[in-house]
């Protein structure tokens, strides 16, 4: 897992100062407001320990057997401190809870179930127990529904908070989902609004005078951007489906997402202006223009982008109609895939939008 300080296997040597006892002395349990640096990192990572099953952790490497034959799946996802989290909108639970939640829909993405999880931390000295202990919550909880445990990590010395999380799932052998598999005249779907978490992000930095909203709107969109629900709910459904089918998250926005697929799969694609899936309600709040652009490119909505074949798109639809799912959680079609290898936004009057990578957002 590189690094000397294994959450797996703790070693001698390491970026963070170590405790005075080795093992650590449980006989003084730590304190939450304790710093790092005053505990030591085999402290922390008997603390962290206890996240993950008793019978992984203790060696090099984590091991264990795949339940069937299928296709291992492994993902991993960085978080930075000023870059994707901030103390002003995220509490230390959202960001585990965010950290975890960007790993699974990935998995969904592909098609994939979760297996488990491995988290490595580098944190300034004088993070405190209790902050990671949060984040550690806030993992777990996310993970929880799907019954995937933490199976390891490491810890290491930074001036910024930084979490980085690998993710290991399967899939069946041949049925995983990939953005190459987009074929011209496939339907577009979109599994759910977007928008949402921009606008979540918007009430929480106070831009957009959330005083406007309803208590039950404004909490609404915090939630969908500090606790986003990765869309595994789908995955048995899509795997149950004869056919290939063109995928990816939208993490990284809708528009993103579309431009994607249709890289990988040298096709083009429409949208269909009237069908964006905006969230209900944002359009009265910040106007129609600003509504598309952050369904487009608000990003971190973790929802998917489906390319099918239409008879097939209207059989899954109608498979899924029967599911418990809220309205903003509903799959809808947005668009198709077609031959001319550019991605438009079409309106009724016959306009169209060029659709960018540069208009959303880039870490570089």
């Amino acid at each position: 897992m590189g690094g000397s300080a294994k959450f797996l296997s703790p070693t001698s040597t390491s970026p963070l100062p170590l405790s005075q006892s080795f093992p650590p002395d449980r006989s003084i349990p730590p304190q939450p407001d304790q710093t790092i640096g005053e505990l030591g990192e085999q402290v922390l990572l008997a603390q962290l320990q206890k996240f993950s099953p008793a019978e992984i952790t203790g060696d090099d490497a984590a091991v264990f057997d795949l339940p069937n034959s299928g296709s291992l799946v492994v993902s991993t996802d960085m978080l930075v401190e000023n870059v994707h989290f901030s103390e002003q909108t995220t509490s230390a639970f959202d960001i585990g809870w965010r950290g975890a939640a960007a790993n699974l829909s990935d998995l969904a993405a592909m098609g994939a179930t979760p297996t488990g999880i491995t988290v490595a931390l580098a944190l300034p000295p004088s993070t405190t127990l209790a902050w990671i202990l949060e984040v550690y919550k806030g993992l777990t909880a996310c993970l929880e529904p799907w019954q995937t445990p933490i199976l390891g990590g490491d810890v290491s010395r930074s001036p910024l908070k930084t979490i980085s999380i690998t993710v290991l799932g399967q899939v069946p052998q041949g049925k995983a989902l990939y953005r190459h598999q987009a074929k011209v005249g496939d339907w577009l779907i979109a599994t759910g609004d977007h928008g949402a978490s921009r606008a979540g992000l918007a009430c929480l930095l106070h831009t957009h005078g959330e005083e406007l909203l309803t208590t039950e709107q404004r909490n609404l969109w915090q939630r969908a951007h500090q606790r986003p629900q990765p869309r595994l709910d789908l995955v048995p459904s899509l795997l149950s489906l004869e056919t290939t089918i063109g995928a990816m998250d939208s993490s990284d926005g809708l528009a993103d997402a579309l431009l994607q697929i249709c890289r990988a799969s040298q096709v083009g694609a429409e949208l269909w202006a009237e069908k964006l899936p905006i969230p209900q309600g944002l359009t009265a709040w910040v106007g129609l223009e600003t509504a598309r652009e952050w369904t487009l490119y608000g990003g971190e909505d973790f929802e998917l982008i489906l390319a099918l074949p239409p008879l097939v798109a209207q059989q899954w639809l109608a498979a899924i109609a029967s599911l418990d799912l809220l309205p903003d959680r509903r799959p809808q079609i947005i668009g198709r895939i077609v031959e001319e290898k550019e991605v438009f936004l079409n309106f009724d009057n016959g306009m169209k939008k060029h659709l960018s990578l540069a208009q959303g957002f880039q870490h570089f």
